[in-house]
């Protein structure tokens, strides 16, 4: 049964179609595998080497791959479900084949292993363009360009070498026709200098013509070029190890990435640059704990207002980094405990506005006093100095509108009241005498 290579296309008579992949798992214990029988035809279909897609599934389930490229057996460790792959499959197919301009499968890879970038061209619309090479299959594809196959298929890949090696020698009478011609033109017909010139050219060497120029360009410029390829190939290639890296010392890269940032004086528009690093490095959730540090101090008030931009492109639809934003946030009261301590709900209402926040994840937070990031003790004064707050995200209704006049009222004559009543926070004018609570108000002027 067939299905369409976009599967978010849902029309029957969509073009382009691939059958569905087919998975028999095999052995017991830990021998267990599961072999992608049909994954040779689902490779052509994508016009993609099929080690191409095993390794994608490697990559994505964190396991194993094998392939016999003999007998078209490509393996992935482990137990695994024909569903669950061919969904796993869809991201692939987005990443990997889709052209990013008109969403058909219809694009070549064209790979540079000289300069480390895979690029993708589509004969469909005549996009052009480059991959990001964060993908841990991108260090695969680097290494294994898709011109060393055929489809999966080992009769085509022989006629190919086939092929190539006729293409060789025929190369290389071309390339000995063209040099004995211009021999003789240098010779201006003299054996003897003809002769003298052999002795001194290069010599042609069988391979690609990057080798001939490495060999005849002696240029400063040529090089200074040189140069500078070898050290982007070495950049790339540490970029790529990095990942293999432990949880600790990608984190520690990724602090100082952001260091560099601020030290520089850069870091202000650098949003995009901190989010790309952070996603390379595989550390995005805890992207908001390492801002929080370098970013956030006594004056983090202001400072989330600034850097709101920052925080959103971690934070947003994502509960786990906002749950390492917190951490942050307490790590910061832990070291200006004295400004900040008596200000935590004010904060928390800060980060709350900025979308930073979700409700349900400061009350989850708020229910459970873990000592992770700070001292038990101090913990818990930082809930204490919540819970007004919090008692208030939980009663109040949602959304209701109130005057926002009410909050331009004298700082030294209000103070600020969690209201069921609404979903903003009501100041209220109070007297000298009528404080009761001192833990649940908030004086302004503190703030």
């Amino acid at each position: 049964m067939s299905v369409n290579v976009n599967r978010s296309v849902s029309d029957q008579f969509y073009r382009y179609k691939m059958p569905r992949l087919i998975a028999k798992v095999e052995g017991k214990g830990n021998g267990i595998k599961t072999v992608i029988v049909n994954m040779v035809d689902v490779a052509k279909a994508l016009n993609r080497p099929p080690t191409y897609p095993t390794k994608f599934f490697g990559c994505e389930l964190g396991a194993q791959t094998q392939f016999d490229t003999k007998n078209d057996r490509y393996i992935v460790n482990g137990s695994h479900e024909a569903n669950k792959l061919q969904d796993m499959l869809d991201g692939f197919i987005r990443k990997f084949v889709l052209c990013p301009e008109c969403d058909n499968p219809e694009t070549d890879l064209h790979v540079n292993p000289r300069k480390q970038t895979i690029g993708t061209a589509c004969k469909a619309c005549g996009y052009r363009g480059m991959l990001d090479t964060r993908h841990k299959l991108c260090t695969f594809i680097l290494k294994n360009p898709p011109e060393s196959y055929d489809n999966g298929s080992a009769s085509a890949r022989r006629e190919k070498e086939k092929s190539n090696d006729s293409g060789s020698a025929s190369a290389k009478k071309e390339r000995e026709r063209r040099k004995g011609k211009k021999d003789k033109e240098n010779g201006s017909g003299s054996g003897e200098a003809g002769n003298h010139d052999n002795i001194d050219a290069p010599q042609a060497v069988d391979g690609d013509d990057d080798d001939e120029d490495w060999a005849e360009e002696t240029t400063e410029e040529a090089q200074r070029r040189r140069m500078e390829e070898i050290s982007d190939h070495a950049k790339n290639l540490t970029l790529s190890e990095d990942l293999e890296k432990p949880l600790e010392e990608r984190v520690n890269l990724f602090y100082n990435f952001v260091k560099q940032k601020k030290d520089r004086g850069t870091i202000d528009a650098a949003d995009k640059e901190i989010l790309a690093e952070a996603e390379r490095l595989d550390v995005k959730a805890m992207g908001p704990l390492i801002l929080s540090e370098l970013l956030f101090d006594e004056n983090i008030r202001d400072q989330i207002k600034k850097y709101k931009r920052h925080f959103l492109r971690f934070c947003h639809s994502n509960k786990k980094a906002q749950k390492y934003l917190l951490g942050g946030f307490e790590c910061v009261v832990k070291l200006h405990q004295a400004q900040l301590l008596s200000r935590v709900p004010i904060i928390l209402k800060d980060l709350y506005d900025a979308d930073l926040l979700d409700e349900d994840v400061i009350i989850a937070w708020a229910d459970k006093v873990s000592k992770k990031y700070v001292s038990k003790e101090l913990a818990k004064e930082i809930h204490a100095k919540a819970a007004p707050f919090v008692k208030w995200l939980k009663e109040a209704p949602e959304e209701s509108e109130g005057s926002e006049e009410e909050e331009e009222q004298d700082d030294e004559n209000v103070e600020v009241v969690y209201s069921p009543s609404a979903r903003e926070l009501q100041v209220e004018t109070v007297t000298a005498q009528t404080p009761e609570k001192e833990e649940e108000d908030i004086d302004i002027d503190a703030i």
